[in-house]
């Protein structure tokens, strides 16, 4: 059944609303169920050893519909996730991210922040790129293209498609998949691989897959709840 015939629709200044309910707990559960979620996000980690090993195109497009639920400015939505699997569009995108990357670990990037990488182990080399089966390209619409060829605009861009990408990875996780949040910078070579028109600019560039059978990851600490919320009661 079409949602819009199960719901009753209300007139408000001439624009449709719906009735929205939504299921609560009690105290105790509200906790246990809010606990249990927290332990279970925290087993997230990101992942730069992936296996080759193929995910279906369907877990793929219940990752973006999801990431697609995300909060948006004025709901405008502006964001576009491109998914690659082609071997050669991810050859050239590993071959055009480790040219830039290349430059930022000699030269680009100031030592304090080399510093900071050195627990992390990262370096220029990103052979993920080519052996994740999927690779997910956020991009951010600036703007939307009008019929009548004038820039349509869209609200806090870069703080929508900030939750979208969270919501992405929320996703990845609930799939029981891994991911990495990869920033090569400049992007712009995005743009031209893709083919991305004008008005999409690259935000975050996510390799999806499974971990190798013999996955390493740095041994970190996330900060405590002291560290990171202010209460004010």
């Amino acid at each position: 059944m079409d949602i819009s015939t199960a719901m009753a629709i209300h007139n408000i200044n001439g624009f449709p609303f719906v009735t929205y309910t939504k299921e609560s707990y009690d105290e105790q559960e509200m906790i246990k169920r809010s606990a249990a979620f927290y332990e279970w996000m925290n087993t997230r980690r990101t992942v730069r050893d992936f296996s080759d090993k193929p995910v279906p195109k369907e877990v793929i497009d219940n990752l973006i519909m999801t990431a697609s639920t995300a909060p948006s400015g004025a709901h405008k939505q502006p964001w576009t996730f491109c998914a690659v699997s082609n071997a050669e569009i991810k050859k050239q995108i590993r071959k055009a991210a480790e040219e830039e990357e290349y430059e930022s670990y000699n030269g680009r990037m100031p030592e304090e922040w080399l510093a900071d990488l050195l627990p992390l182990q990262t370096d220029w080399h990103k052979e993920f790129l080519e052996v994740a089966p999927w690779l997910i390209i956020v991009f951010k619409r600036i703007y939307e293209p009008g019929d009548d060829g004038k820039k349509k605009n869209n609200y806090y861009v870069q703080e929508s498609v900030g939750l979208a990408a969270g919501f992405l990875l929320a996703a990845i996780h609930n799939a029981g998949l891994v991911a990495l949040t990869h920033t090569p910078s400049p992007m712009n070579f995005l743009t031209d691989i893709l083919k991305r028109p004008a008005h999409e600019k690259p935000f975050l560039l996510i390799p999806v897959g499974y971990p190798m059978d013999e996955c390493l990851v740095p041994q970190l600490e996330r900060k405590p709840l002291e560290d990171v919320a202010t209460y004010f009661e």
